[in-house]
């Protein structure tokens, strides 16, 4: 099957493939042979249709059309191995000759994987924060853990902050009480600022009966975004008691006898959580400098599919919820960095050049180290999976053979491995200076008991 190639660009190649009559003569029977078992021609058997009979019928064309779009799929494949290049995207393809009996061809524009060179991974250096004060996240836990089984008594007092009020609110605009404007029984953890701006100023030094009015913007309902004018009537004011750290409070909040026991379960949870934090960090650092220091010409046209899918995705998803994405970037946009949906477009187009950069350059490291996925990676990465969506991996694998995720998800293995191999060998140091190591503990394989130790091991 001869091929060529022609190079379009740095990261874009057109291919010119020639079928044969000889190649394309199997699927050209398999192409009859299914349109004989769908046709109904009188005096013959669904089956049997002789192909000349095909021919006047549905046309040669057609039969030849199945056969061809039957044929392209392992022809492109053939032609990409025998070019050497690796597509990143789906090709466009055109049928450029038809000689019935003689040749087909075709050929294919699509977007490769570029050349480039990665950097040496031993000059690479990164700097993360030092872990926290451990001590001090135990105290704030405790100190959650003492407000979640606190009591509460009725006071006759001046809400202060730490006090949990139970008001009414009413919200007007031009003097009118806005639709779903009026609610009653509201409990409110003063210093909280889990409602409205200002309304913890406005119910400081209130006491039960007492009324006061503020201006506040809406978070909520037909009105969101809108100034209002908001009226906090007191019902009740009520004290926090917090219980007493000791033993009995351990017993209560947690499977641990002593306050002791409990907290050193809780500093090794929390001095897991803040190793890994330190760990993310690093390695995301790390994937920012070696994008930093590799140079190439990304393909934009997969850029650009990558930003129209995921465009379309997040607007259907908006309506769905009733929200256009002006609507949206007014609720979020200062937590996604965006205030406009060109502006948001943008940072997601460029979300996508850095993403698709990272995975190349990962990629070319896999590839260097000759790195592979062996049949227990991808069952950790199931079981992984399993454990954040709640279901088995069983489910998780049964999801990833219908959808097709095999090699998305064998990739994903790939890059974390090659990513392990970049931060083993690039320098890691805390703000102060002190070497930090970033890098994933290996997990013991299991002990395997032999038949001949079974007793000695019961």
């Amino acid at each position: 099957m001869p091929s060529t190639v022609e190079k379009l660009g740095p990261s874009r190649v057109k291919l010119t493939i020639e079928i044969p009559f000889d190649e394309l003569k199997p699927h050209l029977n398999k192409a009859y042979r299914d349109i004989a078992k769908q046709v109904n021609i009188p005096g013959f058997r669904k089956g049997k249709v002789p192909d000349a009979i095909i021919d006047q019928r549905v046309g040669r064309g057609y039969v030849l059309q199945e056969a061809i779009n039957a044929a392209l799929s392992p022809a492109y494949s053939k032609a990409l191995e025998e070019a050497e290049v690796q597509p990143l995207d789906q090709p466009d393809i055109d049928v450029t000759k038809l000689e019935d009996g003689e040749v087909v061809e075709f050929t294919a524009e699509v977007d490769i994987r570029p050349d480039f060179e990665v950097p040496d991974l031993s000059t690479l250096s990164v700097v993360v924060d030092p872990l926290a004060d451990t001590e001090k996240e135990v105290d704030e836990r405790v100190e959650t853990l003492r407000e979640r089984f606190a009591t509460s008594k009725d006071v006759k007092r001046k809400a202060k902050a730490g006090d949990v009020v139970t008001m009414d609110l009413t919200a007007r605009i031009g003097g009118e009480i806005i639709e779903d404007g009026e609610s009653e029984g509201v409990t409110y953890k003063i210093g909280s600022g889990e409602m409205l701006d200002g309304l913890d100023e406005a119910v400081t030094g209130l006491k039960a009966g007492e009324e006061k009015t503020f201006t506040s913007k809406l978070v909520g309902g037909s009105h969101e975004g809108e100034e209002a004018e908001v009226t906090v009537k007191i019902e009740k004011v009520s004290e926090q008691e917090l219980p007493e750290v000791d033993d009995d409070f351990a017993q209560e909040v947690s499977a641990f006898d002593t306050v002791d026991e409990m907290r050193d379960d809780i500093r090794k949870s929390v001095e897991q959580q803040l190793k890994y934090t330190q760990m993310q960090q690093g390695r995301d650092k790390i994937v920012d400098e070696l994008i930093e220091k590799t140079e190439m010409d990304l393909p934009e046209g997969v850029i650009n599919h990558e930003v129209e899918d995921r465009k379309e995705q997040i607007l259907n998803q908006l309506k769905q919820v009733g929200l256009t994405m002006e609507t949206y970037l007014e609720r979020v946009g200062d937590e996604v960095g965006a205030n406009t949906p060109d502006e948001y477009w943008a940072e997601l187009a460029e979300n996508a050049r850095k993403n698709l950069k990272a995975s190349l350059i990962l990629d070319k490291i896999a590839d260097a180290n000759e790195v592979s996925v062996s049949e227990n990676d991808l069952s950790e990465m199931l079981y992984q999976r399993a454990m954040q969506n709640g279901t088995s991996p069983q489910e998780e694998a049964n999801h990833m053979v219908e959808h097709g995720h095999f090699n998305e998800w064998a990739g994903q293995i790939r890059r974390n491995k090659a990513l392990e191999i970049a931060v083993k060998a690039a320098t890691v140091k805390d703000i102060e200076g002190k070497d930090v190591d970033i890098t994933i503990p290996e997990v013991a394989e299991p002990e395997v008991v032999e038949a001949d130790d079974t007793a000695d091991a019961e």
